[in-house]
């Protein structure tokens, strides 16, 4: 099916219709990255440095750290080029190996995001096994576990879609390749693979969110029966900000993918697409990790420990 195929790129319409437009995108999409670079890179250099902070948790923070950095630099660099240059095409193999990375990191997310969540339940509630249960064989197998998952269930569909024929037109109403617009962009029937794409989305989505909802019911219920009214404030608060999180991240993906007649191209997709790909991950650092106690005690000593060896200077 390659040999007749007659498109060599493709053309992403990208964020913004004019010249003032993107240029506002622009501004918007690089401090965001700027932001998530810093915030990630900070919770991975403190975790590292840190040995208080050598636990399962902040084990996990500092992959899921690692994955943010990785997932959006599949996209967010590539719509910068395009929006400073005004260059909108992506050759054939750049969208395939876009798309692929894309989906894989971002399947790879909610696995982690579930992973964390039962983390924190059985830390918050059974404690007394936490360590015996979170010991690091079992937290390196979880890690591993998100990723290979990610990339067994993305790979078969990706590699599907690689091999359909495009024979016209090749405009996609996004600012990176989306596998519902290629596969409209087909001249074959694309009905098996949209199927698949729903099953495993069907799997994915609901499914990592039941675990992740019913283990911050459990943590939530845990923590109304803490003695301390400042406990319980503090406890909540940290909870619901995660919940926040999880909840923009997760009605976007959910109402993007798996919608009723969800054939992707209106102008809502790309505005949802920003929310679960750039803004939830512009705030998960700051929201799982910087806000931590340990955590800003461990900045402020780095701080201050550069400080002095720049005043030494």
């Amino acid at each position: 099916s390659m040999n007749r195929t007659t498109v060599v790129e493709f053309v992403l319409l990208g964020l913004a219709n004019s010249r003032h437009l993107e240029i506002t995108f622009f501004l918007f999409l690089l401090i965001a990255y700027f932001l998530i670079l810093l915030g990630n890179i900070s919770v991975i250099s403190i975790t590292l440095m840190n040995n208080v902070l050598q636990t399962p948790m902040y084990y996990f923070l500092r992959n899921f750290a690692l994955l943010e950095i990785t997932f959006t630099s599949t996209f967010i660099p590539s719509t910068l080029y395009s929006l400073l240059t005004e260059r909108k095409t992506i050759s054939l193999p750049g969208c395939f190996l876009q798309m692929l990375f894309f989906y894989c990191l971002g399947t790879c997310t909610l696995f982690h995001m579930a992973v964390m969540s039962l983390d924190r339940y059985v830390a918050i509630c059974h404690p007394l096994h936490y360590a015996a249960i979170m010991n690091k064989r079992f937290c390196l197998q979880l890690i591993l576990s998100c990723w290979t998952v990610s990339f067994l269930l993305m790979l078969p569909p990706t590699i599907m879609t690689m091999q359909l024929p495009f024979c016209g037109p090749n405009v996609m109403n996004h600012f990176y390749c989306d596998t519902s617009l290629l596969l409209q962009l087909s001249c074959t029937d694309t009905s098996f693979i949209e199927e698949l794409m729903f099953i495993i989305l069907i799997f994915i989505l609901p499914g990592t969110l039941i675990v992740t909802a019913v283990s911050y019911g459990f943590i939530i219920v845990t923590i109304s029966h803490i003695p301390s009214s400042a406990g319980r404030k503090k406890a909540f608060s940290t909870c619901s900000a995660h919940l926040v999180v999880v909840t923009v991240f997760y009605s976007t993906c959910i109402y993007r993918y798996i919608r009723p007649a969800q054939r992707g191209g209106q102008d809502s997709d790309k505005v949802l697409s920003l929310f679960f790909s750039v803004l939830t991950q512009t705030l998960n650092p700051y929201i799982y990790s910087l806000r931590n106690r340990q955590v800003k005690q461990a900045l402020k000593e780095r701080i201050l420990k550069l400080s002095g060896s720049l005043r030494q200077m």
